[in-house]
């Protein structure tokens, strides 16, 4: 226990950033720690947010859902660039060219805030169309268009804090990364009643305040993201020159981070279907799926730290010209995350009831959502080895071939196979579930066979 404990503090300080040798379980439990917390801090951001905008009203919780959905935009660029940047930096970490890694770094940042000004400003000058394009009434965008403006005129700290964070990651800093976003949601989570409600000799700027606040928490984590990245001692140091524009490293990130994209919006769009065809059978059915699903994403957080430390590892041993110690270490994060979710499957068809009963006590809603999370639970182990070896392609620079898979799983199976089973076959909102566990498993399935066939290892980054 008490090595344990050690070892736990040791990923909290990011001790090693190196892992091209020594544990293979040593390096996936360092990885993965901070990347575990680092991704609990993410999702708080939008659950204080809602937390202290539903003291002000219906409406305000309304300004904050229809801006955040637009703002998916924005969200899947930046992870589609965290992916490249950690593919990037990790290769370059693994060969030993700190040079290199600086200047991938920089021209990440620079692809960032161009970007993320782009959207920024357009966001900015068209809020209230925004709005009203989505739906809000002329009440909604009177009081909301501030709210909208700001953050959309926060988007270039949007950007920054999940590249620099892929950055980090791949660079073997984890740690880092992972105290970046304690720090914004500290200060989102101090400064939002202060904002929100006018607080001391702060004015009361009512669902604006929560965009103040939360502003300036991702800026306060991005300018330590970026003191980390170019202090002398840092294992990369970013210089000014690395910020200038190269056209053909540009080039070569976008076309990574097309792939990350991607796989973010296929992913969006088919549980935004998967709603739909459960939104025929009533708002009990869908109460009850949403419930089962923010349940199920909370809990494999600990997979995601797991999936992603299996990217660094590959991306790092690759650069090193170690391939089969970067295939030993991806089956190894797989097996690992199959253990903790075959855990959490059998705690969760086990004691669905009283878990679901601790969100909703409508006897129709938690039928519904233990049978949703029973279902999901039977196609655990798979998803398993689905997400770490799709992010360990990601990790090699491969991000077209988990692209690929994503398609064919979730829009070419998965959304027919749920309408058929539910609504053809008459097996009802059950029918949609199984398709869930189906394509997961087929994805499973599909990223085995990929993974073993081991092209993956001469892509060039």
């Amino acid at each position: 226990m008490t090595n344990f404990f050690r070892l736990f503090l040791a990923a909290l300080r990011g001790t090693e950033t190196n892992f091209t040798s020594g544990s293979i379980n040593r390096a996936i439990f360092l990885l993965s720690v901070p990347m575990i917390l680092e991704m609990v801090m993410e999702s708080l951001f939008a659950v204080v947010d809602v937390f202290f905008v539903a003291k002000i009203g219906t409406q305000a919780i309304a300004t904050v859902g229809l801006t955040e959905s637009v703002l998916t935009i924005v969200y899947s660029i930046a992870i589609g660039l965290s992916t490249a940047a950690t593919a990037l930096v990790s290769r370059r970490v693994g060969e030993e060219n700190q040079r290199g890694a600086g200047t991938a770094v920089g021209q990440v940042i620079l692809v960032s805030i161009t970007v993320g000004l782009l959207v920024g400003v357009v966001g900015f000058v068209f809020a209230e169309d925004i709005l009203r394009l989505m739906g809000g009434d002329s009440t909604l965008i009177a009081n909301g268009a501030g709210f909208t403006r700001i953050i959309f005129a926060s988007s270039p700290a949007i950007m920054l804090l999940h590249t620099l964070s892929g950055c980090l990651r791949g660079s073997g800093d984890a740690s880092v990364a992972m105290r970046s976003l304690w720090l914004a949601n500290g200060v989102n989570i101090a400064l939002c009643p202060v904002f929100i409600f006018g607080l001391g000799p702060f004015p009361e700027l009512g669902v604006m305040g929560s965009a103040v606040a939360t502003t300036i928490g991702r800026t306060i984590g991005v300018l330590y993201q970026l003191y980390a990245l170019t202090r002398e001692k840092g294992i990369i140091r970013v210089l000014q020159s690395d910020i200038t524009p190269d056209p053909g490293l540009i080039r070569h990130l976008l076309g990574l981070a097309i792939g990350g994209t991607s796989q973010f919006l296929v992913g969006s769009a088919s549980w935004i279907f998967l709603t739909r065809i459960l939104s025929t059978f009533g708002s009990d059915v869908v109460a009850g799926y949403t419930i089962a699903i923010r349940i199920i994403m909370f809990t494999i957080l600990p997979s995601w730290g797991m999936a992603n430390a299996a990217a660094t590892l590959v991306g790092q041993n690759l650069g090193a010209g170690q391939p089969e110690r970067a295939e030993t270490s991806a089956w190894r994060a797989a097996f690992c995350n199959m253990l903790f979710l075959a855990a959490v499957g059998v705690g969760f068809f086990l004691g669905a009831t009283p878990i679901v009963g601790l969100f909703d006590n409508d006897a129709r809603v938690v039928v519904v959502a233990v049978e949703c999370l029973r279902i999901f639970c039977l196609g655990y182990l798979f998803m398993a080895y689905g997400m770490v070896l799709t992010q360990a392609l990601n990790g090699a620079g491969d991000t077209k071939t988990p692209t690929l898979i994503n398609i064919v799983c979730f829009w070419v199976v998965e959304i027919p196979l749920a309408y058929t089973l539910a609504h053809t076959l008459n097996w009802g909102p059950p029918g949609a579930f199984w398709s869930v566990a189906i394509s997961e498993t087929l994805l499973a399935g599909i990223a085995v066979w990929f993974f073993r066939q081991g092209r993956w290892k001469t892509v060039h980054v």
